[in-house]
């Protein structure tokens, strides 16, 4: 069995085309790599480059593009509505197919150590955390971008990789393993980031809502819509109906409709089940009935 690893770079660019041009070129010229998506969005300011290959090829993927990113991006001058700390955010390393976690770990850990030597400070999260404080994202990126010179005074927030000091050009990175994540996002028809805020407040976990699901709320200016913003850390116990359906009543509740909903980057097959079982009340379906699932090596 061939070994499938999934990488989800996350950079802070999305609206310079050239830039995002270069970064992707960079990407596809590694031999192996197959790359599944480019998702870029102007409000958020942020792209997201998802790939698939054998470790050591998204690793060299990961190594490529990069270098590129940390080349064309000025985190001093960067802006959008998305939360982020560096010029490249967040590198997750996912397994798909016959990687084990400890394989998985070590590509990640290579990886940070690439960026380290590249001059930018790396924090490893989820399962290649080295502190218990750190395997959450949202604790790492607290603050931003715009907290990093003073969290680089602090000995709590030494990098694991890289210098202990505040890059301005760069920020900083987060890399590490973790479970499929599906980024899930509902678009409002309202421009009160109020009711925006309050609907993530009542979905995300840590405030009482859905176990897993993170969420937040975001101003589509282009759009003149709130946005929603959710990831779903585990797919199989919070499935994607079920929160759709509760934001739809939140909304609801105040007076919103939903405009749209999207889903950025890849995700599992798997993850389809309960939205077909679920929307089509279809008893017993499994994606085995899926005649290309058959077709796949």
């Amino acid at each position: 069995m061939k070994k499938i690893m999934l990488c989800e770079l996350n950079v802070s660019e999305g609206t310079d085309e050239i830039k995002i041009a270069a970064i992707k070129e960079a990407l596809s010229a590694v031999p192996e790599v197959t790359v599944i998506e480019v998702n870029s969005d102007r409000d958020h300011n942020r792209s997201v480059f998802s790939w698939i290959g054998s470790p050591e090829d998204v690793l060299a993927g990961a190594i490529a593009a990069s270098r590129k990113a940390v080349e064309l991006i000025d985190m001093s001058v960067h802006s959008g509505s998305h939360p982020r700390m560096g010029a490249v955010d967040v590198a997750p390393f996912v397994p798909i197919r016959g990687v084990s976690m400890e394989e998985a770990i070590e590509i990640a850990r290579r990886y940070g150590k690439f960026m380290g030597d590249l001059g930018v400070p790396v924090y490893y999260y989820e399962d290649a955390a080295l502190k218990p404080e750190r395997r959450n994202l949202v604790d790492i990126r607290k603050g931003q971008y715009e907290a990093l010179p003073e969290k680089m005074k602090d000995e709590a927030w030494r990098p694991d990789e890289g210098p202990f000091a505040f890059v301005p050009k760069s920020g900083a990175t987060v890399t590490g393993v973790r479970f499929p994540l599906i980024a899930f996002n509902v678009n409002l028809r309202t421009t009160d980031l109020a009711v925006g805020k309050e609907i993530a407040k009542r979905m995300r976990f840590s405030s009482g809502g859905l176990r897993y699901c993170r969420a937040i709320a975001l101003e589509l200016e282009d759009k003149g819509m709130i946005q929603v913003s959710m990831n779903l850390t585990n797919f199989e116990k919070t499935p994607i109906p079920v929160v759709f359906e509760l934001v739809k009543s939140l909304a609801d509740n105040f007076g919103v409709g939903i405009a749209e909903s999207e889903i950025v980057g890849p995700m599992p097959l798997s993850a389809l089940e309960e939205v077909v079982r679920h929307c089509l009340k279809v008893r017993a379906f499994t994606v085995e009935q899926i005649v290309e699932t058959h077709l796949l090596g």
